[in-house]
């Protein structure tokens, strides 16, 4: 059994345990813990290493950007994860042992594990997508062929995503992910560090990161020339390979 299929499991044997009279806290902290965990898997969780070097995407995006991006700003998320997945732990042996505010610190610790293990799962995500401009090119294929029939050719995805991405307000992510029940492809956006999957079901594919911290070195608060700039170092081998991994489930 995962490590999240048993933090779900104690977590209905807590609510029993406790006796909580109403039935509509268990359900939706069930309901929650299944999107904030099921992203996380294990209990620790590391930096990823970077298949390139930090110079590779130059100059797109800058030795600098990346230094930072990368130990920085990831790390951070990795670190503040693995803190709140030890504190829910903590919460949820005081809920086995009886005490119902065990499961009220675990409902109060959604937050961060959102927030950091949405961080962590959309950074890991983003630089796999990204490769050096000499290798970035979208090749004869089933993510072509999807492309050109959903949005006429890349032009028009890049056109799409673009918007999106540009017209977040705040921080957030844009998306092209794989919806699985109409077996098509998809734009969204997501605020903040909100994970794809878990909030709308849709399996991410190709993730742009527009908080400022993605591009503020390079090109200062000028978010759309960084969208439009991002498409030049997209490794489309892996986006495509996300896609046949995604029909295949």
């Amino acid at each position: 059994m995962t490590t999240t299929s048993k933090l779900l499991t104690n977590l209905q044997r807590a609510a029993a345990a406790t006796n909580l009279r109403s039935s509509t806290l268990p359900s939706s902290t069930i309901k929650s813990a299944t999107a904030l965990l099921s992203t996380t898997g294990g209990t620790v969780h590391t930096l990823p290493d970077l298949s390139y070097d930090y110079n590779a995407l130059e100059p797109i995006i800058s030795t600098e950007t990346m230094t930072l991006h990368h130990s920085k700003h990831h790390q951070t998320y990795v670190t503040n994860l693995n803190v709140g997945l030890e504190k829910y732990d903590a919460a949820l042996s005081k809920a086995l042992s009886g005490d119902s505010t065990g499961v009220s610190d675990m409902v109060g610790l959604e937050g961060m594990i959102k927030f950091n293990g949405g961080g962590h799962v959309n950074h890991a995500l983003f630089w796999d997508n990204l490769c050096s401009k000499d290798d970035s090119e979208l090749k004869e294929g089933v993510l072509k062929t999807m492309i050109e029939e959903k949005f006429g050719g890349l032009d028009g995805l890049k056109a799409e995503l673009g918007a999106m991405s540009i017209g977040v307000q705040g921080s957030g992510w844009g998306w092209l992910g794989y919806n699985p029940k109409t077996s098509t492809i998809e734009c969204m956006t997501r605020p903040n560090q909100d994970p794809l999957q878990a909030t709308t079901g849709l399996i991410p594919l190709l993730g742009i990161d527009v908080w400022e911290h993605a591009y503020y070195v390079d090109y200062r608060n000028v978010r759309p020339n960084y969208v439009n700039a991002i498409w030049d170092v997209i490794n489309w081998d892996v986006v495509e390979q996300r896609l046949i991994a995604a029909q295949a489930k």
